[in-house]
């Protein structure tokens, strides 16, 4: 965990260190201040002096008012250095978490990474911002305190050497249970954020199918393990403040009898036995703060493994060192032999068996299949979304494995099954495609993808803003979008996802005609639900139970394959019907 927090303190190093050091001098004149009393007790008092007063007095108030300082910047340069700690440590899990592929983040989970880049970090930050102030003051105070007991009055302090133990063993034991509590918390926050997520994304089916009670009830359950797993947390964290306060009274009556013992005794002077209190409050204070600052740390050792859990993480999709000489972009894309599974380590069932094909630059090629044929995966293993687990996918006669991913990727368009928009307006969100299009490009796209016309028909035009997810939008406005945004990239290869399932046939059949007069050179591999959609593909694969089943233009289908023939009979009874 330390080299954790010194790898990301990078440009706030100088705050980490000047914190401890004003803590020290903090604690320095608060050490200073009983000693001062005990003067003005044991000599300006009886003495008469009030000039000898006064000057203790101002003396004291003058450490009081440089301790105060002192502890203001110590917190100020705290905030400072965990707060940027903070920063840099988020910045840079989200940075790791763009290298990741679709595997990774299904290994981890979206609401894991989230919980991962927002309650563990802060819980690093808190952890660091006390580590600074109070995991240095306390040892600090500790130290010192115990020191000036030993000087005023070796015999009581031995008193100290009794307690102090005790309740350092009261808090190793506690840690040691809180440790793994603090785990099993941290899973119950993934799992309440996993609910959470869920339901918020699918709000609107939610509410079609009347189920709220139903995520009620689920995130109830949820919200009640976490509070349950908090609990079982703070139980045992509450324990340890009786034990502490039992310590800490029992060392002051102690304190008291035995000392008020030498006072009477004349072995021992008043104002050194009230410095000597003021000492051992403070050397058992410093002992609770360690034991709540150690029980921060359990939490922070939980966050900071989870958290590491992610940046040693080796992305599963990565660029190789050498890379060859790659050829001119022209849409060739092949699959030899490929099988693939989404189960990590060899275990499993192929979602893709064996799968060999070729797609010749500028054809247009469809796949259709019952739904779970992995029609998905197949596409999504050409921009390298995952690796296969056998055979090769070449794009261009080059291994998509011997690609730079920014290169393949640029290489590809694609207009995914889930229609994605973000926040910004409607030119921002088309500009993903390509960012230095002219306005001309843009215009261009929206027309070869039909949505010119409703973009016009809105008050702002492409300045018009979109919510997150582009809920302002209609399904069918959406795809547009997604393909005008993909369509602006002019790519060798446009891959469409299912992608026009909201849209009229008429449209459709608009944007498939944009595909051979602007994209002509384009390959374009779609799939599709409709035998409308593909009934004019150059080719047509067949996928079934993880294998092609046929492959060939509808005319050749619809005479040798069952299964097309099967698909087209279902849906031209559906349109009869």
């Amino acid at each position: 965990m330390l080299s954790l927090f010194l790898t990301h303190l990078e440009g706030y190093k100088k705050e980490a260190v000047k914190s401890p050091i004003l803590i020290v001098l903090e604690v320095i004149c608060e050490l200073l201040l009983p000693l001062v009393m005990a003067e003005i007790v044991d000599v300006a008092i009886p003495s008469g002096d009030t000039v000898y007063i006064f000057k203790l007095g101002a003396a004291m108030l003058l450490l009081a008012a440089v301790s105060m300082a002192c502890g203001v910047l110590a917190a100020k340069y705290a905030a400072f250095a965990s707060q940027g700690f903070g920063g840099n440590l988020r910045q840079c899990l989200f940075n790791k978490i763009q290298d990741f592929s679709f595997a990774d983040i299904d290994r981890f989970s979206s609401a894991s990474l989230i919980t991962r880049m927002t309650n563990d970090v802060n819980a690093m930050t808190m952890m660091l911002a006390m580590g600074l102030r109070m995991l240095v003051r306390a040892p600090v105070m500790l130290i010192a305190a115990l020191g000036v007991s030993l000087y005023l009055n070796a015999q009581l302090a031995m008193i100290l050497l009794v307690i102090i133990p005790l309740m350092v063993l009261a808090i190793a034991v506690l840690m040691k249970v809180c440790t793994r509590l603090f785990d099993a918390m941290q899973k119950k926050i993934d799992g309440l954020n996993n609910v959470l997520q869920e339901n918020l994304v699918a709000i609107r089916v939610v509410k079609a199918f009347v189920r709220e009670d139903h995520e009620r009830e689920k995130f109830n359950r949820s919200s009640d393990e976490l509070m349950e797993a908090g609990l079982t947390v703070g139980m045992r964290i509450i324990a340890i403040m009786p034990i502490m306060m039992l310590c800490l009274n029992g060392a002051t009556l102690a304190v008291l009898y035995f000392g008020g013992k030498m006072v009477m005794g004349a072995t021992f002077e008043l104002g050194d036995l009230n410095a000597f209190l003021s000492y051992i409050m403070q050397v058992l204070m410093s002992v609770m703060m360690v034991a709540m600052s150690l029980l921060q740390l359990s939490r922070a050792q939980a966050c900071a493994r989870r958290i590491n859990e992610v940046l040693t993480a080796v992305p599963s999709v990565q660029n190789k060192e050498d890379t060859p000489s790659l050829p001119v972009p022209r849409g060739r894309v092949e699959f030899k032999d490929v099988s693939f599974k989404y189960a990590a380590e060899g275990a499993g069932d192929d979602v893709l068996s064996h799968i060999s094909f070729t797609v010749k630059p500028g054809k247009f090629v469809a796949i259709v299949g019952g739904t779970g044929t992995g029609k998905s995966s197949l596409v999504n293993l050409i921009p390298r979304f995952y690796d296969v687990t056998g055979g090769s996918v070449l794009v261009d006669g080059i291994d998509v494995r011997d690609y730079p991913l920014e290169e393949l990727r640029e290489r590809i368009g694609m207009v995914l099954q889930t229609n994605i928009l973000f926040t910004g307006t409607i030119r921002e969100n088309l500009l993903w495609g390509k960012p230095d299009a002219t306005e001309e490009e843009i215009v261009r796209a929206a027309k070869d993808a039909q949505a010119y016309d409703f973009i016009m028909s809105l008050p702002e035009g492409f300045d018009t803003q979109l919510t997150q997810g582009g809920t302002n939008v209609s399904g069918g406005q959406k795809q547009r979008l997604c393909i005008a945004r993909a369509m602006l990239r002019r790519p060798a290869i446009l891959i469409l996802d299912d992608s026009t399932s909201a849209l009229d046939s008429a449209t459709e059949a608009a944007i498939r005609e944009s595909f051979h007069s602007n994209l002509k050179d384009t390959t374009v591999i779609i799939i599709a639900q409709r035998i409308s959609s593909v009934q004019y593909a150059d080719e047509i694969l067949i996928l079934d139970d993880d294998h092609i089943a046929g492959r060939g233009t509808h005319e050749e289908l619809m005479k040798t394959n069952k299964i097309y023939q099967e698909i087209y009979q279902s849906q031209q009874e559906g349109v009869g019907g």
